[in-house]
């Protein structure tokens, strides 16, 4: 990921909640055949090796897990975004050589990439993920709500996924190398955009 100093975001904890609200990133890997990609809800373990170790599960007729891996495995973690036009801009009243741009955030985290079928894993990697997802629910689903069999021929269907981290980047450009009443001016015109389009584009906003 091409990352002027600017916008690159450092710090691990940092990246780390990144990753966290995000809750669908695109796994990614290089095969004989081509890129294979799926979007699959992804857990982080910040504690589990040097840079933290990312799990997920596949579908098992998914074709990507039976594919040999060329080198490492790529998850994209995709923040929020949004298109700027240069009309916002308050030099664009000024001199006029202003161009369109796209506000993002964004975090890639890369590894060896591990594929199981261990049926106990399986179960611990479904528990964790069925359980973070559902930890702000009032009264949280659990896997163990389900009858025993039918979770256990439900695991038969997919195949684990473990990523080790061994290089993470993020990026946040949030319109950071722009002047001041610039970046008054994106921040004015995506609450405008928020209020007209009824949605949450607060943390696009530049600070």
């Amino acid at each position: 990921m091409y990352t002027p100093p600017a916008f690159v975001v450092s710090e691990r904890s940092e990246l780390y909640e990144m990753m966290r609200q995000c809750h669908l990133a695109n796994f990614i890997t290089a095969t004989e055949t081509g890129p294979m990609a799926t979007p699959l809800p992804l857990l982080l373990d910040e504690t589990e090796g040097e840079m933290g170790v990312l799990y997920g599960h596949l579908a098992r007729p998914n074709p990507q897990w039976q594919a040999d891996v060329l080198g490492h495995g790529l998850a994209v973690f995709m923040g929020p975004d949004a298109y700027v036009t240069p009309s916002w801009y308050a030099t664009k009243a000024e001199h006029g050589k202003v161009v369109p741009t796209w506000n993002y955030a964004a975090v890639h985290a890369s590894g060896p990439v591990e594929f199981f079928d261990d049926a106990e894993r399986l179960l611990e990697v479904v528990n964790r993920l069925t359980n973070h997802h559902e930890a702000s629910r009032k009264q949280p689903w659990t896997v163990a709500d389900a009858p025993e069999t039918f979770i256990s021929g439900q695991l038969r269907g997919i195949i684990g996924m473990r990523m080790p981290i061994v290089d993470l980047k993020g990026k946040r450009k949030m319109s950071q190398n722009r002047p001041e009443a610039d970046r008054e001016g994106v921040r004015r015109g995506l609450e405008e955009r928020a209020e007209q389009h009824d949605i949450t584009v607060a943390a696009m906003v530049p600070t």
